[in-house]
């Protein structure tokens, strides 16, 4: 059974920073891409940044490209995303999801078979 937890959100100003962390369990057979969603109040769920578990191919939405980071600490078997000068539009539920792919990129939702409990990220002006 995998499992993905989330930690690290919270409120901050526009321009501030916070990392998420996504912590996993489980076994490592269905997946090999791990991402973060996020989805803004009377918005759909979009995608935002995607790693291989080995480290590969991180992939960024462009509308996050150049504030965030995303890595993976295979030791700890966590996935982090750090978020640098944020934005009001930022603000969202964040969450952690793995899948099992073999090209670049994101990928649909749909693909993603295993999902995290989300954590609400604030960012005020």
């Amino acid at each position: 059974q995998v499992q993905l937890v989330e930690s690290g959100g919270g409120s901050v100003q526009a321009g501030g920073s916070l990392t998420l962390s996504c912590t996993d369990s489980g076994s490592t057979a269905s997946r090999n891409f791990m991402a973060w969603f996020r989805q803004a109040p009377g918005k759909e769920r979009e995608g935002v940044v995607g790693l291989y578990i080995d480290g590969n191919s991180p992939w960024y939405a462009d509308s996050v490209k150049g504030r965030f980071t995303v890595s993976r600490d295979s030791a700890k078997r966590t996935l982090y995303l750090q978020m640098n000068n944020l934005k009001p539009e930022d603000t969202a539920i964040y969450y952690c999801a793995a899948a099992w792919r073999s090209v670049a990129g994101i990928g649909r939702q749909s693909e993603y078979k295993y999902w995290g409990q989300g954590t609400q990220v604030t960012v005020s002006s």
